[in-house]
């Protein structure tokens, strides 16, 4: 399952400003791949990630909705839906002192991912009809207090097909989270920008009492990329 980049000035990159870097050849490279390259070596938040042992930039967004809207405590119980490579994880596993064995943090995700101290991970596309269930049963008591998603779907390259299966990915994993949240629980989700994630918020309103969109810092300003944040799950 894909995930998406971002970008802007990093969490505790210490306001450093980095001379543009540019590839020193592009000798057998697509256009495409030498703007992506360019963009990762100068993107503030790659660099922060490399320093703090983050095992990705997209770690920079879950910080950043938590410094705002303050989803994890310790002892709280988290699932990481499309976890791999584990930025997500690994900050939600910090946050809910999982290695201190207070909070707990399951994660999933078709490819393989390298262990995260305090993270339970079960190698499995999240589609599959028996990854509901098997995840519900690593949980404490069955149930998690936070839902974390930061799937794409493969993208085609055709706009409209693309943003129709980001969002039933993102239904999916709505589904899922009002069968194992507690009471009070909530829910972040990666969407785009389309028109129809109308019918996710208006879903989700059903069964949350707050249902906002939020676009952290580190999510790139050109991306259409957004995450729907659900809390208050009225059980």
């Amino acid at each position: 399952m894909a995930r998406a980049g971002g970008g802007g000035k990093a969490g505790g990159s210490g306001g450093t400003r980095l001379m543009k870097q540019r590839l020193r050849t592009a000798r057998g490279r697509t256009t495409s791949s030498q703007r992506w390259l360019e963009r990762q070596l100068n993107d503030p938040y790659v660099a922060a990630a490399r320093r703090q042992g983050r095992r990705s930039r997209a770690a920079f967004k879950l910080i950043e909705i938590d410094a705002k809207h303050r989803l994890f405590r310790p002892g709280l119980r988290v699932v990481d839906l499309g976890a791999a490579p584990g930025g997500w994880s690994q900050v939600a596993a910090e946050r809910v002192k999982a290695v201190e064995g207070q909070g707990q943090v399951v994660a999933i995700d078709v490819l393989a991912m390298e262990p995260i101290a305090g993270v339970e991970f079960l190698q499995l596309d999240f589609l599959d009809p028996a990854a509901p269930e098997r995840l519900a049963a690593l949980l404490r008591d069955g149930q998690a207090d936070i839902v974390l998603s930061d799937m794409a779907a493969p993208t085609t390259g055709h706009t409209a097909t693309d943003h129709l299966r980001i969002i039933g990915l993102a239904e999916t994993a709505a589904a899922f989270a009002t069968e194992v949240l507690s009471p009070g629980g909530a829910f972040v989700c990666k969407v785009f920008q389309g028109g129809t994630e109308r019918t996710l918020l208006d879903l989700l309103k059903q069964s949350f009492a707050s249902v906002r969109h939020v676009k952290p810092p580190a999510s790139r300003s050109g991306s259409a990329e957004l995450y729907v944040l659900a809390t208050g799950f009225r059980g």
